[in-house]
C-alpha cells in the first residue's frame, strides 16, 4: 500500500511505515518541502526497544526500597497501613501500589527546658529534663497510623510535662535538691508507663537543672550561713567542754600529787621531831604491829638509824 506525496512540482510514492518528516515551505510555490525516510521502520523498532528498556528500568526501581540501618519501613498500599513491616536492607514491593515509610528505631534524645511546675511547700521552679528514648520496633506500624511522625510533639513533650509536675508536688523545694536521685527515679517511671501506651520506650532520664525562686535560694544560703554557724558554734562548745575537762582532770591529778607529797612531808616531819625529843630509851608497853602512840617504829628506827649515819 502507497501514498503519493508531492514536494516542489513533484510526487513521491511512499510505502506504508516510511516516515515522513516535514521540513519547510516552499517560498517561491507555497508548496510543503517533505524529506521520506524509507528507513522508518528500523526507527519504530529502535524507539520501542529504548521505551520497553526504560519501563523495565522503572519497573525494577520502583518494586525495591532499601531501608537504612537503625531502621524500619511501614508498608503502605495506596496510602493505607498494611500492618507489614520492611526490615534493614532490601525489601521487594509492587510497583506503583506500594511504597514504604522509613522510621528511625534507633536511641534519640530530647530536651524539654524551662517546664514550670509546683513544689509541696508552693515553691516555683522551672526544670530542664533529657530523656533518651527509642520507637518501639515492634509497633512502628500501630505508631505510624496511629500517632503519626510528630510524636515528639504530640506525645513525648506533654507526657515530660505532665511528669514533672505530678512528682515535684510530692516533695519540697528542699526535698528536691536533697533527693535528686528519688525524685529522677520516679519521673522515670512515671514516663516509661505514659510512654509505653504510646509505643515508645524511656531508656534513661535525666534531671538537667532545677531552677528556684531568687528569694528562695536566699532564704536556702542564709539557712546554710545559719547552720554552719550553730556547727561552728557546737564544735567550739565541745572544744571549750573537753579543754575545761582536760584541765579539771589535770588539777585533780596535781593536786592529788600535791597531797601524797605533803602527806610524805608531814610524816616525815613528825619523825624527826619524835627522834629529836626521844631519850633512846624503848617504851614498855608496844601495840599492835608495832605501833606505839600512833606511830609506825620501824619507820622510826630506820629514820633514826639514818640520822645517826648523818651525824657520824
Amino acid at each position: 500500500m502507497y501514498a503519493v506525496i508531492e514536494s516542489c512540482g513533484k510526487q513521491y510514492k511512499v510505502a506504508e511505515g516510511d516516515v515522513v518528516f516535514f521540513e519547510k515551505l516552499d517560498a517561491e510555490e507555497g508548496k510543503k518541502v517533505f524529506t521520506v525516510n524509507p528507513n522508518g521502520k528500523k526507527v519504530k523498532i529502535i524507539v520501542g526497544v529504548c521505551v520497553a528498556l526504560l519501563l523495565i528500568v522503572a519497573i525494577s526501581i520502583a518494586s525495591i526500597t532499601i531501608v537504612p540501618a537503625g531502621h524500619k519501613g511501614v508498608t503502605l498500599n495506596m496510602g493505607a497501613v498494611t500492618g507489614a513491616v520492611m526490615n534493614e536492607g532490601i525489601n521487594f514491593k509492587i510497583p506503583f501500589v506500594q511504597n514504604a515509610e522509613i522510621i528511625d528505631v534507633r536511641v534519640k534524645k530530647y530536651e524539654s527546658k524551662d517546664n514550670s511546675s509546683a513544689s509541696k511547700d508552693l515553691q516555683t521552679i522551672k526544670s530542664s529534663i533529657a530523656v533518651n528514648y527509642r520507637v518501639n520496633q515492634d509497633h512502628v506500624a500501630d505508631l505510624y497510623q496511629k500517632i503519626g511522625m510528630s510524636y515528639e510533639s504530640t506525645v513525648i513533650n506533654p507526657a515530660i510535662s505532665e511528669c514533672i509536675k505530678s512528682v515535684t508536688s510530692r516533695y519540697t523545694a528542699e526535698e528536691l535538691i536533697t533527693k535528686r536521685t528519688e525524685v529522677s527515679e520516679e519521673m522515670k517511671n512515671f514516663l516509661q508507663k505514659k510512654l509505653s501506651e504510646k509505643y515508645i520506650l524511656v531508656d534513661s532520664f535525666n534531671i538537667i537543672n532545677f531552677d528556684f525562686t531568687d528569694a528562695f535560694n536566699t532564704a536556702i544560703e542564709e539557712k546554710q550561713i545559719a547552720e554552719q554557724n550553730a556547727l561552728k558554734a557546737k564544735y567550739d562548745l565541745e572544744r571549750i567542754k573537753t579543754e575545761a575537762e582536760q584541765a579539771v582532770t589535770k588539777a585533780k591529778g596535781e593536786a592529788e600529787a600535791m597531797k601524797l607529797k605533803n602527806e610524805q612531808i608531814s610524816q616525815n616531819i613528825i619523825y624527826l621531831e619524835f627522834i629529836d625529843k626521844w631519850d633512846g630509851k624503848m617504851p614498855t608497853y608496844y601495840g599492835s604491829d608495832n605501833l606505839f602512840l600512833g606511830l609506825d617504829m620501824n619507820n622510826i628506827q630506820s629514820a633514826n638509824t639514818g640520822n645517826s649515819t648523818k651525824s657520824e
